[in-house]
């Protein structure tokens, strides 16, 4: 059954009228809304060594103390009883029931998703006013907290110095809302907006990646470099008589953004390098089972549907003749029909049922899944084993 998140506003008309343009509350937008995990649970992720984590402390050893996890519990047995904030990252990864909280956001681009961080505060718990450099949609999970939004602030506004926080200075409020449980707050980027917990409470921060121009520009050149050959130079045929022979003139500089032309201009590269960088995992997820062969994985997950591991990333580019699977940061040439429609599969649904895959005859769609699985990308949902 499709789930909706935006209330009675079509996505159509939040595409058109919000994203990336202006901030949206909606009340009871998971009516009934229970927390998929406890802030016990949450607190338990912490102490985890491949978990990120930060605790936020207002009245530390110095204002707006940071401390990074992982933590123990005589960590948290030290801490004061208000104003601090438990932050954890990507707990869409290792809980199920926080990352099917993804269905609901269907409306966007799969990899556009960044990860789902999770906060507990206690009364007065606040990272202090901020602005984030993407989309945020802001879920609260458990009581109340009290959200102050502003206008738009950039890397110019004033910052409180002598933090390791990127806390605003000086703050206008405009809008000031308290969200009860269910209720969902839409920011995007640059907008200024400080939230502090009513009592205990949990937040569902749903984030969305946003690569800067600064990423792009250096992560596509050398994705780009990593591929030429040093036989590839700079070259001028057409050089004539220089009127000055220190001067770089307008000629030497049109060959040079030729050069940079040929190559940027590749959309096929583009599309390469943007899938793999898009899809790229933010924690490596440990292998659990690894099958030699498309007739051992046939047998003995007989009957058992495929899912995508809740740490992984998919994406696909569609080319005239032939489809490219991006997954977790690789790229996966699929020519066979077959192929190309299973990893269409997965990035639509993130499951293929028993029936879908067990009867594939195709050796290029065979090897599709069985290269994903012992990549650790998706597995085969076994039903969990139970101690006599």
């Amino acid at each position: 059954m499709k789930q909706f998140i935006l209330g009675s506003l079509p996505p159509e008309a939040f595409l058109q009228s919000y994203w990336q343009k202006k901030p949206l509350l909606i009340r009871q937008a998971i009516p009934d809304f229970l927390s998929p995990l406890s802030a016990d649970e949450l607190a338990g992720l912490a102490l985890e060594e491949d978990v990120e984590s930060r605790i936020v402390l207002e009245k530390g050893e110095t204002p707006w103390e940071l401390r990074r996890g992982p933590f123990s519990e005589a960590d948290f047995a030290c801490l004061p009883p208000s104003h601090w904030t438990l932050l954890v990252q990507a707990v869409d990864h290792w809980v199920p029931g926080v990352h099917s909280l993804l269905d609901y956001f269907d409306f966007l681009p799969s990899w556009r998703l960044e990860d789902i961080m999770i906060s507990y505060a206690t009364d007065g718990g606040s990272v202090g006013p901020h602005y984030d450099h993407f989309d945020v949609f802001l879920i609260q999970a458990e009581g109340q907290r009290r959200w102050q939004v502003g206008p738009v602030y950039d890397a110019t506004s004033p910052k409180l110095e002598d933090t390791d926080l990127h806390i605003l200075s000086e703050f206008e409020v405009l809008q000031d809302y308290v969200l009860e449980p269910g209720d969902m707050l839409y920011l995007p980027p640059g907008i200024g907006h400080h939230g502090a917990a009513e009592g205990e409470c949990m937040t569902i921060s749903v984030g969305f990646r946003a690569p800067s121009h600064r990423e792009i520009l250096m992560q596509f050149t050398d994705f780009i470099a990593d591929r030429l050959p040093e036989s590839l130079r700079y070259s001028d045929p057409d050089q004539t008589l220089p009127e000055q022979k220190g001067e770089i003139d307008e000629k030497a500089l049109d060959r040079l953004q030729k050069i940079l032309k040929t190559h940027i201009e590749d959309r096929s590269m583009l599309a390469e390098w943007f899938g793999e960088m898009m899809t790229q995992p933010k924690h490596e997820q440990p292998l659990e089972e690894h099958w030699q062969s498309w007739e051992a994985l046939k047998e003995e997950a007989e009957g058992i549907d495929l899912v995508l591991n809740e740490g992984s990333r998919l994406a696909f580019r569609q080319e005239k003749n032939h489809l490219t699977l991006f997954a977790d940061g690789e790229a996966y040439e699929c020519q066979s029909a077959d192929a190309a429609n299973l990893a269409q599969q997965m990035c639509q649904h993130s499951q293929l049922a028993s029936d879908q895959w067990h009867f594939v005859v195709d050796n290029e769609a065979r090897e599709l899944l069985l290269r994903l699985i012992n990549a650790g990308c998706i597995y085969p949902l076994f039903e969990a084993e139970t101690e006599d």
